[in-house]
């Protein structure tokens, strides 16, 4: 036996969220069992479990937790055996799939990357998707020419879970970080994680009037969207990037083909969910090297699987700062 977080819906179709007690015989089919240990509260496991499952559940009884780091139990793939350290992020685990809130998961071995040495299952995800998603954006800012001196680099979301990690990547690596934060609270945080510069989110809010703005970021990880995005790419300086990777602030772009035409600005998409392993592999190495534990640890919320429900309701409030780490056997 062992216990999960399971999600179910009644016949209203309202869901409910409790732990309760499984077997292995009611996990899902996959190649690889793990112990998990931990797991993290990101915005899609609010979406899983509030009242609807924000579009995302398919089916139900459903175990949430779009990442999760442990040990290898079992395995019918030769790649993985039992002790081996892994991490898993994306895949639409958690969603489709049952994910992390449990303290056994059964996944397919395509979907796991070993834990990277020097880098413990509890900072991996502290990290978490949120992390290895600024990784991938700070990744792709510099394979499009980003480098130290250029100029400030926007972060917007800043005090968010990909916000908060690409800020202290970057500065780590010595860039100058500017942070969009639209909470005063938050300075001293973004400040402690290396941000060079505070940036008032109403600063950006505003709808776009001018195509083209004054030339004020080398590169942007926008976490945000909507907007915002709109308004930062007619500032970026000419032939930057602009990896987005957030839709809280909508999906639409009322933006102009100026900047990219006149400016050379580039919009990188980034996708955590199906990267190729070499790419995940590489990113988890970086982790390692680029992110110092010491922020990373500045971040970190602990929580249980008792906590879950009210995490969930808090971070669709906007009201969750950094990383919260499920320890799923606390």
């Amino acid at each position: 036996m062992f216990k999960a977080l399971v999600v179910t819906q009644d016949e209203d179709g309202k869901n409910h969220s409790q732990v309760q007690e499984l077997t292995l015989d009611d996990l899902p089919a996959g190649d690889v069992t793990v112990a998990v240990e931990y797991s993290t509260v990101n915005y899609k496991d609010g979406l899983c479990m509030g009242p609807r499952g924000g579009g995302l559940v398919r089916n139900y009884p459903h175990v949430p937790g779009i990442d999760f780091a442990g040990t290898v139990e079992a395995s019918d793939d030769p790649r993985y055996a039992p002790g081996d350290k892994v991490v898993l992020t994306g895949w639409r685990v958690g969603e489709v799939h049952w994910g992390g809130y449990g303290q056994k998961a059964r996944v397919k071995a395509d979907w796991l990357v070993p834990l990277p040495e020097g880098l413990t299952t509890r900072q991996a995800m502290a990290v978490g998707t949120a992390g290895f998603t600024a990784m991938l954006s700070v990744m792709a800012l510099e394979d499009h020419g980003l480098a130290p001196g250029q100029g400030p680099v926007l972060v917007t979301g800043a005090a968010g879970g990909v916000g908060s990690v690409a800020t202290a990547i970057l500065a780590h690596k010595g860039y100058e970080v500017a942070a969009v934060t639209g909470r005063e609270e938050t300075e001293g945080y973004l400040k402690g994680l290396g941000a060079t510069q505070i940036v008032p989110r109403s600063d950006l809010n505003e709808t776009v009037k001018r195509p083209l703005e004054s030339e004020n970021w080398a590169g942007c990880v926008d976490a945000v969207g909507g907007d915002m995005l709109a308004r930062v790419l007619g500032q970026m300086k000419y032939g930057a990037s602009v990896a987005a990777v957030g839709l809280a602030g909508g999906a639409n772009l009322p933006a102009t083909v100026i900047p990219f035409l006149l400016r050379g600005v580039n919009l990188l998409g980034i996708d955590s969910v199906m990267q190729p392993f070499e790419n995940r592999q590489r990113a988890w190495q970086r982790v390692v090297t680029d992110l110092p534990m010491d922020k990373l640890e500045a971040m970190v919320r602990p929580a249980t699987l008792d906590d879950l429900p009210q995490l969930g309701a808090d971070i669709l409030a906007g009201q969750v700062q950094g990383r919260v780490v499920v320890d799923l056997n606390a």
